[in-house]
């Protein structure tokens, strides 16, 4: 039988368990960060014209292949009245336009407005956040219509319209706008106009690296990590400007796609 002295001293042990337990839960959960209105700094997007040449290497060995030239516009402009900033892409493929975007997102959140896409050989789609519109290949949708390829997106949108998210097919100049320190995770409330309803995704601060730059430059950066089965991502993103310089992007077995944004181009 125990004595006194001796449940004290059990006591106070498991006193000191607790703390330590919930002290190192308590780290744990201030080392992510769930991403929202209050999170984000869009006074860091300028409006500028940005270039990406986009290629894939196939193995280890492989030259590079596919390669494509992504134009990013950023430029402040106003919505239904408000506030907003205006994103426009085009993605050229050799010697054709194979994609074109449009999107609207509120000036100080970035949660989207308006979203209109196009595709060379695929749907094009058109999203108006405010007033709660979509469409699919100038079908509109609507709670009637009960066509699978209809029906999933139309529901996907309906929750994004009544949550806060940011457009991952803006990813590039979401990264930009997040508060970055070493180890941190953001869950990010991504959704893509015309796909599945929105989540949270990983992304965390993995670390520091530096790029070498045209005249000798060398540009510290922080490396953010995204990873899904069968899929790594790492992002370079200036601590500087915050723009993403590159991304390294490992999917299956020796497979790549990188990329690289351009210094300046014609």
């Amino acid at each position: 039988m125990k004595t006194i002295i001796e449940l004290k001293k059990t006591a106070h042990l498991l006193s000191i368990l607790i703390i330590s337990v919930l002290s190192g839960t308590s780290q744990n959960k201030s080392d992510t960060i769930i991403i929202n209105p209050t999170t984000v700094n869009t006074k860091v997007l300028r409006p500028s014209n940005n270039r990406y040449l986009v290629y894939f290497r196939m193995g280890k060995d492989s030259a590079r292949s596919r390669p494509q030239f992504w134009t990013r516009n950023i430029k402040d402009t106003t919505y239904n009245g408000k506030a907003a900033i205006m994103v426009t892409q085009e993605w050229e493929d050799r010697d054709t336009i194979v994609h074109r975007v449009k999107s609207m997102c509120d000036k100080k959140t970035f949660a989207p407005l308006y979203h209109k896409t196009w595709w060379r050989i695929n749907q094009a789609g058109e999203f108006d956040f405010i007033n709660k519109t979509g469409s699919l290949s100038n079908v509109a949708l609507s709670d009637a219509d009960t066509a699978r390829n209809r029906k999933g997106p139309w529901n996907a949108f309906k929750i994004a319209c009544n949550q806060y998210v940011l457009n991952w097919h803006l990813d590039l100049d979401v990264f930009p706008i997040l508060p970055y320190k070493e180890g941190k995770t953001f869950l990010i409330p991504f959704y893509d106009p015309g796909s599945p309803a929105p989540k949270l995704e990983s992304y965390t601060v993995s670390g520091s690296a530096v790029l070498d730059g045209y005249n000798d430059q060398k540009i510290t950066c922080w490396l953010l990590t995204h990873e899904s089965k069968g899929n790594k991502e790492i992002f370079w993103i200036s601590k500087k400007t915050k723009e993403v310089l590159k991304l390294e992007q490992e999917f299956g077995k020796d497979r790549w796609r990188y990329k690289i944004k351009l210094g300046f181009s014609i």
